[in-house]
C-alpha cells in the first residue's frame, strides 16, 4: 500500500489532483480526510463557517472534501473515509469503557496516536465501487494547518506512521500559501511553515505553492533552497479558471513523475487494461475541463440563505429565513415558464407555493417554519429526531420510484426512462401525504415516490419547459466526467436544449442497453 499525504490546509484541490493523476496510471485509487475538530461529523456544523456539508453513500455527514475526491476520482466513500478528533476519541473512550486498556493509563500517546494509525491502515485497504481488490493507494489529507493544538496528535501519529509503513511508500505534499504584496512574492510563510512541520516530525517530499500566479523561478528557487528540497521538488498551483484544470497544471510542472519515483511505482505490476482504462480517463479529462465557449452565457438565480459563501448549496437551507423569497421565485418561475430546479427545501417551496395560488391555502406552510399553522403542506418526518440533531435526518442513499403515468417526465427521461433513480438524501421534513390529491389536481404532479408510496421524492410540472422539484440531493452523486441527471437537464433546459439531450440519453441507453440510475453511471456527451 502507498500512501499520498497532503498537509497544509490551504488547499484541497491538491489532494484531489494527486489521486487523479495517480489514477490515469491504471491504479486504483482512495482518500481519507482527517478533520482535527471534536465533532464525531460535519453534520451540526454551519455552513458559512465551514462549508455546505457533504452526504456520502452510506449517510454519512462528512466535510466538503469528500465530496471533491469523490467528484474527481469517482469514487464511492464511506463515512469511515472522513476521520475526526471526535471519532477518534469516541473510539477510544469507548475501548476504555469496555476494558480493553484495564489497568492502563490511557493516554495520548500511544492510545489515540495508535488508533489513528489503525484507522488510516484499516480503511486504506478497503475495496472501493464493489470491487473485491484493495486499493494501490490512498490519498491522506490533514485539515488544519501544522502548529494547529488540535492537529498535534495527528502530526505525531502521522510521523510515526510515515516510519511504520517504510521508505518508498509515503510522500509528503505541504501545501503553503505565498502572498503576493505589491507585486513582491514573499516566501517567509513557507519558510516558517516548512520549519515549523519539520519540527513537528513532519519531513516534506514535495512543496505545492498556493499563489495568485505563476512564481518566478527566483521565487521557486529560494523557497527550494530555504526549504532544504530540490528544485523539481517545489510546485505552483496558480490561481486558473476551474479548479478542475489543477490536474492538468500540476502534470505540465512533473508531479506525476515525482509520485512516480518517491512512491518507486515503477516496481508495481499494473494490468495493460487498467493502464488503458487509465489513459482514457485522463484523454477524457482534457477534453472535458478544457472549458470553450460553445454556447451564450446564461444567468441562473440562485435562491438561497447561504448565498455569502460560494461553497454552500445554495437552493437548499434549513429554517424560516428567507423562504417567503423563496416562495416567490417558485411562482414566477412556474407562471413565467422560466426553468425551475428546487433541491430539498427548493422542491418543498414549490408545494407550498402550489397549495398557496393554485389550492387557495394562503396560510399553507411547512411545520418547519410553523407548527400550529392550519395548513402544515409539509410536516416532520416520524423517523427523525428533533432532539438529537447529529446524524438523526434522513441520510444518504434512496430509491425513488417513477410512477405509473409519469413517463411524460423530463426528469424520468433524463434517467433513461428508468423505474427506479437512487440519489442521497438528508432532510427532516417532507410533503404531507395528506394533500397529495388536491395538489395533483391542481397540476402539480408528484411523479417519484419512495417504495411505500407515501413519500414524495419528485414532483414535475407537465405543461411547462422544465419545473422540477427533488427531495434528494443529486449533486452529492455529480460527478466531473458524468454530471448528475437532474442538474444536466436544469442547465440544458436554461440553454434550449433539453429535448437533444434526452434523445442523447436514450440513444446511448439502446448502444449499452443499460439504465441510467445516477452520476455512477458514466453519461457522456
Amino acid at each position: 500500500m502507498k500512501y499520498v499525504l497532503v498537509s497544509g490546509g490551504v488547499i484541497s484541490g491538491i489532494a484531489s489532483s494527486s489521486g487523479l493523476l495517480l489514477k490515469t496510471t491504471g491504479l486504483k485509487v482512495t482518500a481519507i480526510k482527517i478533520d482535527p475538530y471534536l465533532n464525531v461529523d460535519a453534520g451540526t456544523l454551519g455552513p458559512l463557517e465551514h462549508g455546505e456539508c457533504f452526504v456520502l453513500k452510506d449517510g454519512g455527514e462528512s466535510d466538503l472534501d469528500l465530496g471533491n475526491y469523490e467528484r474527481y476520482l469517482n469514487l464511492n466513500l464511506t463515512n469511515e473515509n472522513n476521520i475526526t478528533t471526535g471519532k477518534i476519541y469516541k473510539a477510544v473512550i469507548e475501548r476504555e469503557r469496555k476494558g480493553d486498556y484495564i489497568g492502563r493509563t490511557v493516554q495520548v500517546v500511544p492510545h489515540i496516536t495508535d488508533a489513528i494509525q489503525d484507522w488510516i491502515q484499516r480503511v486504506a485497504r478497503i475495496p472501493v465501487d464493489d470491487s473485491s481488490e484493495e486499493p494501490d493507494v490512498c490519498i491522506i489529507e490533514l485539515g488544519g494547518t501544522v502548529g494547529d493544538i488540535e492537529s498535534m496528535p495527528f502530526v505525531e501519529a502521522l510521523t510515526q506512521f510515515r516510519y511504520k509503513v517504510g521508505k518508498g511508500n509515503l510522500v509528503n505534499i505541504h501545501v503553503s500559501y505565498v502572498p503576493i504584496i505589491h507585486g513582491e512574492e514573499k516566501t517567509k510563510p513557507t519558510q516558517h511553515a516548512i520549519k515549523q512541520m519539520r519540527s513537528a516530525g513532519l519531513i516534506p517530499d514535495l512543496i505545492a505553492c498556493r499563489c495568485e500566479r505563476a512564481l518566478d523561478e527566483a521565487t521557486t528557487q529560494k523557497i527550494a533552497r530555504s526549504c532544504q528540497v530540490e528544485f523539481q521538488q517545489v510546485v505552483t498551483v496558480r490561481d486558473i479558471e476551474t479548479i478542475y484544470q489543477v490536474p492538468l497544471l500540476l502534470e505540465e510542472q512533473g508531479l506525476l513523475h515525482r509520485l512516480r519515483e518517491a512512491l518507486m511505482l515503477d516496481q508495481l505490476s499494473i494490468p495493460p487494461a487498467l493502464v488503458h482504462k487509465g489513459e482514457g480517463l485522463w484523454q477524457l479529462w482534457k477534453k472535458t475541463v478544457v472549458t470553450k465557449p460553445y454556447l451564450e452565457p446564461v444567468i441562473i438565480a440562485l435562491v438561497g440563505k447561504y448565498i455569502a459563501l460560494p461553497d454552500s448549496i445554495c437552493p437548499g437551507g434549513f429554517g424560516g429565513r428567507g423562504v417567503a423569497g423563496m416562495v416567490k421565485a417558485a411562482k414566477w418561475a412556474r407562471e413565467c415558464k422560466i426553468p425551475y430546479l428546487g433541491i430539498c427545501l427548493g422542491m418543498q417551496v414549490a408545494v407550498i407555493e402550489a397549495a398557496q395560488n393554485l389550492c387557495g391555502y394562503k396560510d399553507a406552510t411547512s411545520e418547519e417554519f410553523d407548527a400550529n399553522a392550519e395548513h402544515r403542506v409539509v410536516i416532520f418526518m416520524p423517523e427523525g429526531s428533533k432532539e438529537i440533531m447529529g446524524g438523526t435526518m434522513r441520510l444518504g442513499t434512496k430509491a425513488t420510484h417513477f410512477q405509473a403515468g409519469s413517463e411524460w417526465s423530463k426528469l424520468r427521461a433524463l434517467y433513461g426512462d428508468a423505474t427506479v433513480m437512487e440519489e442521497r438524501h438528508r432532510h427532516r421534513y417532507e410533503v404531507n401525504p395528506d394533500y397529495i390529491e388536491e395538489l395533483e389536481k391542481a397540476g402539480l404532479n408528484f411523479v417519484g415516490k419512495d417504495e411505500s408510496g407515501k413519500r414524495m421524492e419528485v414532483v414535475e410540472l407537465k405543461d411547462h419547459p422544465f419545473f422540477v422539484g427533488v427531495q434528494a440531493h443529486p449533486e452529492f452523486t455529480s460527478r466531473v466526467l458524468a454530471p448528475s441527471p437532474t442538474y444536466l437537464g436544469f442547465m440544458a433546459a436554461s440553454t434550449g436544449c433539453l429535448d437533444e439531450v434526452i434523445q442523447e440519453i436514450r440513444k446511448q441507453k439502446e448502444q449499452t442497453n443499460g439504465v441510467v440510475s445516477g452520476a455512477e453511471d458514466s453519461v457522456h456527451f
